[in-house]
C-alpha cells in the first residue's frame, strides 16, 4: 500500500543476493539496532537498550524500519502506541511484504489517522500473488494513543490470524486447493512504518493533514517475532510443523472456541467495512473466500 512501501523494499534490494544456506527458526532478540535496519534515520529514535524505537512524520519526510532477515510463517507481535491527538492523513504500519514486484504476497495492518475524539481505524489487507482487493475495517474499542497495545500477525500454513491483545480480529484460511491464493512460498520481511497518507486514508481524503499540528510521532516497543528465518531456497523445511515450527501445528489450524467467540464479537460490535459484503465494488461477483468459512 503506497509508495513508500516500494521505497523501502528498494533500500533493501541487497538482502536478495544473501548467500544461500540454511533454514532456520528464531525468536528474535527484542532489539531494534540488531533486527531492524533504517530508513531515514533523522526520523526515527531508539532507546539506548534497543528496545524501543519512534517514528516520526513531518513534511520533509515519514520514517520506517525493516527486519534484516526474511521469514516464512511463524507469529509476528509488536507493542505500539499510536499519534495522539489530530492525526488525520497520516498511515502507521505493521505489515509483512515479499517485494515490491506485482506477484508479491503482503500481510497489512495499517493504522488510518484521524480527527482528534473520532475513533482509530485498524485496517488488515492480504496479497497473495499479486491479488489484493481484501480490505477489512474496525474500530478500536480502547484509546490506542494512551498506553501501547499488542498487534499481531500468526501466519502459517493453514491459516492468516490477525490479532489485537490476543483477540483475533481476523482471519484468512489457505483454500489454495479451491483455487483461491494464499502466501505460502515467497519469504517476507517485516516493517514498520509511518507516513503521509492524507490522499486516501481518512474520510477517503476528504481529511488532510494538518502539519501545525506535527511532527506525528508513533512508538513501537517489547516485538517478539518466533518465525522461521529464510536462508535459501527450501520452503518447505519452513512448512513443517514440529516443536520449532510450533505455528504449524494442527492446533494452530482453526481458531479455539474461545477465540471464535471473541472474533464473532469484534466483527459484530466493531467491524466497519468488509470486502466481502461490498458487492458492488465486486459487481455482485464476490471473491470465492466470501463463502467460504472463516474458520
Amino acid at each position: 500500500m503506497g509508495s513508500l512501501k516500494v521505497s523501502f523494499f528498494c533500500v533493501l534490494i541487497t538482502l536478495c543476493f544473501l548467500p544461500i544456506a540454511l533454514l532456520a527458526s528464531i525468536v528474535s532478540t527484542g532489539d531494534f539496532n540488531s533486527d531492524f535496519i533504517v530508513w531515514s534515520p533523522s526520523h526515527v529514535t531508539t532507546s539506548s537498550n534497543g528496545q524501543a524505537r519512534t517514528l516520526k512524520l513531518d513534511q520533509e519526510s515519514g520514517s520506517g524500519s525493516s527486519s534484516k532477515d526474511e521469514f516464512l510463517f511463524g507469529q509476528f507481535d509488536m507493542q505500539i502506541k499510536l499519534i495522539p491527538g489530530y492525526s488525520a492523513g497520516t498511515v502507521v504500519t505493521f505489515y509483512l511484504q515479499s517485494g515490491s514486484e506485482q506477484n508479491r504476497d503482503e500481510i497489512d495492518i495499517e493504522f488510518l489517522g484521524n480527527v482528534t475524539g473520532q475513533p482509530y481505524i485498524l485496517q488488515t489487507n492480504i496479497y497473495a500473488n499479486g491479488f489484493a482487493d481484501r480490505e477489512e475495517r474496525i474500530y478500536l474499542w480502547f484509546d490506542p494513543t494512551k498506553d501501547f497495545a499488542t498487534y499481531s500477525v500468526m501466519w502459517n500454513i493453514h491459516q492468516i490470524v490477525f490479532m489485537v491483545n490476543s483477540i483475533p480480529i481476523r482471519t484468512f484460511r489457505n483454500y489454495e486447493d479451491k483455487g483461491i491464493p494464499f502466501p505460502l512460498w515467497k519469504a517476507m520481511n517485516l516493517f514498520i512504518t509511518l507516513w503521509d497518507g492524507d490522499t486516501w486514508a481518512t474520510r477517503g481524503g476528504r481529511d488532510k493533514i494538518d502539519w501545525s499540528k506535527g511532527p506525528f510521532i508513533a512508538s513501537f516497543k517489547n516485538y517478539k517475532i518466533d518465525a522461521c528465518v529464510w536462508r535459501g531456497n527450501n520452503a518447505r523445511s519452513c512448512g513443517k510443523n514440529g516443536p520449532t515450527n510450533w505455528w504449524n501445528n494442527e492446533r494452530f489450524s482453526t481458531l479455539t472456541l474461545r477465540q471464535r467467540r471473541l472474533l464473532n464479537w469484534v466483527r459484530k460490535g466493531y467491524l466497519i467495512y468488509d470486502y466481502c459484503q461490498d458487492k458492488s465494488r465486486f459487481h455482485n461477483n464476490l471473491p470465492k473466500e466470501c463463502y467460504l468459512p472463516k474458520y
